[in-house]
């Protein structure tokens, strides 16, 4: 199958108009004409995971987090990015990702957070200017639950290695608002709509500090909140004639330190 052909299927869902103005979703490495047999999905493109692409014979890499943010000044192996595309044509591996154009969307990574959370009846948190795309959700729970509780199902059902968290203000929990990724800067929206708890990623000292006794601010680790895009991506190529695999190299770069007991 060629790779435009992916990129269509892909886009067809995500289109790239709903990226943000910042962003650079789309190609990164090769050419949309090659022919495509077997495709490997990741939430980032690291160095083990094209060793992993290699190893398992794909020839396309497709990403959530596009590898090139910046323009490269130069390819000569200087900086992680730079590596990781001269790995890329050397071995002949496209590389593609679809980011905020994947969050924005119905069916994408915040509606598809939501659905894992357990929140329905939701709606787009911040509309875009077409007002059918936007980023966050907001919704409800199918009952009030006790914070804490809500806070240990949160960690369970995503997996997560940490959560962070401020007081509520209130002690139960319905309204959820929520945003994949680094969406702090929508807080004080969540607390206008009405939300309980705003549930996102890579929140500062003072914005907690902000939060605190207003809204249940609870952070997770980016990766796992977002991390799901690869299901997205895999039930969008489902009905395509490819062998599509998850990365298992894939992982967030944050580790905890942890005393070693004898």
């Amino acid at each position: 199958m060629l790779l435009r052909e992916i990129i269509n299927s892909i886009e067809s869902v995500a289109p790239r108009s709903a990226q943000e103005e910042w962003d650079n979703s789309g190609m990164q490495v090769g050419d949309t004409g090659r022919d495509i047999q077997s495709v490997l999905l990741t939430t980032d493109v690291t160095t083990d995971v094209v060793n992993e692409a290699i190893e398992l014979g794909c020839q396309l890499i497709i990403s959530h987090h596009p590898l090139l943010f910046h323009g490269l000044k130069q390819v000569c192996g200087q900086t992680p990015q730079a590596r990781i595309v001269e790995m890329a044509i050397k071995h002949d591996i496209a590389i593609y990702s679809a980011h905020t154009n994947l969050d924005s969307v119905p069916g994408g990574i915040n509606t598809k957070l939501a659905e894992k959370i357990g929140v329905t009846d939701y709606r787009l948190l911040v509309t875009g200017e077409n007002k059918q795309t936007g980023l966050g959700v907001i919704g409800q729970l199918p009952k009030p639950v006790n914070y804490l509780d809500f806070i240990g199902h949160i960690r369970d059902i995503l997996e997560c290695t940490y959560v962070r968290y401020t007081r509520p203000q209130k002690e139960q929990v319905h309204t959820v608002a929520l945003c994949g990724g680094s969406g702090a800067e929508f807080i004080e929206e969540a607390i206008a709509q009405g939300a309980d708890v705003y549930i996102t990623a890579d929140c500062k000292y003072h914005e907690f500090q902000d939060a605190d006794g207003r809204i249940g601010l609870i952070d997770i680790d980016h990766w796992i909140s977002e991390r799901h895009a690869r299901e997205i991506f895999r039930d969008i190529l489902k009905p395509l004639d490819l062998n599509v695999l998850i990365s298992k190299k894939d992982k967030t770069p944050i580790q905890l330190w942890q005393e070693q007991k004898n």
